[in-house]
């Protein structure tokens, strides 16, 4: 089973999102595997037209076959020692990457650049497969590079051999979710970086909207809630000693924050809690806005 699964279509973000998934692979000593998936008859079909031409579907085989060959040359040659594969599958875009997940420990996508604003946007297949699968998602945009994940070197110039900039978590610390800070501090551990942790609150959610909340008592609830977010993080800092923790409490939206820390990340990781609706499913508010906005790549990890 490869550890690593990369959803590919020849766009510049899914070749962003390779590079970084063959990195990471790398850096795992896993296997990565890259996913083209496709309709050909849906992607084809016209109303009123009929079945498309049998050349015009082994068109796009062929094609798929080749994006497929051509990308894992490219990054055999960049990544000596890489072990890699690849696989077609003929099917609908979202179901296919959501099976494809279900066999792997990490999804890759890539999400495209909000224009002339550093971000995401993301696609109706990026956003369903993130709200529905039981893996983590790391979502990365074009134009994304491993000098990117680094700090600066001495001269101030963008390096590829430089340490890791830090990893940053978006906690929530009534519901932390153990996969999600695992999935925070091992990164970080292989990274050897450190660890950014964010959790935000509002007193006003705690007191009620309406409430009249003083500064001495605001000050309190801080103190309470930065005891609250130690308490949290002290099992995780014991497990991963030799990763250093800045724990934040801020208050405001959560989403806000992280956003602004991925100026400085090498990879923000936030949670989605898991919700067996009937209809539908959702990344909830603070993933949702660091899914839109955060300048580094982001993984989304699903937890109970």
């Amino acid at each position: 089973m490869p550890a690593i699964i990369v959803g590919l279509d020849g766009s510049p973000e899914s070749l962003a999102a390779a590079e970084w998934a063959a990195r990471e692979a790398i850096q795992r000593e896993e296997l990565l595997c890259l996913l083209h998936v496709g309709d050909p008859l849906g992607s084809l079909y016209i109303p009123y037209m009929g079945v498309p031409a049998p050349g015009a579907v082994q068109a796009l085989r062929d094609w798929s076959a080749h994006l497929l060959r051509e990308a894992q040359s490219r990054l055999t040659e960049r990544h000596p020692g890489l072990r890699i594969t690849t696989r077609q599958t003929e099917a609908e875009a979202v179901p296919a990457l959501l099976a494809a997940a279900e066999d792997t420990e990490l999804l890759v996508l890539g999400s495209r650049a909000l224009g002339t604003v550093t971000g995401f946007l993301l696609g109706s297949v990026a956003l369903a497969v993130v709200a529905r699968t039981d893996r983590p998602v790391v979502l990365v945009r074009a134009g994304e590079h491993a000098e990117d994940e680094h700090l600066p070197d001495a001269a101030g110039a963008a390096s590829g051999t430089t340490p890791y900039r830090e990893v940053v978590l978006g906690l929530d610390v009534e519901e932390p979710g153990d996969a999600v800070v695992e999935f925070a501090f091992e990164t970080a551990r292989r990274r050897v970086t450190g660890l950014r942790v964010v959790h935000g609150w509002n007193p006003a959610t705690a007191y009620g909207y309406g409430a009249f909340v003083d500064s001495g008592l605001t000050a309190d609830m801080a103190e309470e809630t930065r005891h609250g977010l130690n308490d949290v993080l002290r099992p995780w800092k014991e497990k991963f000693p030799e990763v250093e923790v800045r724990a934040q409490a801020v208050i405001g939206s959560a989403g806000r924050h992280l956003v602004h820390a991925s100026r400085d990340a090498s990879l923000v990781v936030v949670g989605r809690k898991r919700r067996h609706a009937l209809v539908g499913s959702h990344i909830g508010p603070v993933a949702h806005a660091v899914l839109h906005h955060a300048t580094a790549p982001v993984a989304v990890v699903p937890h109970d």
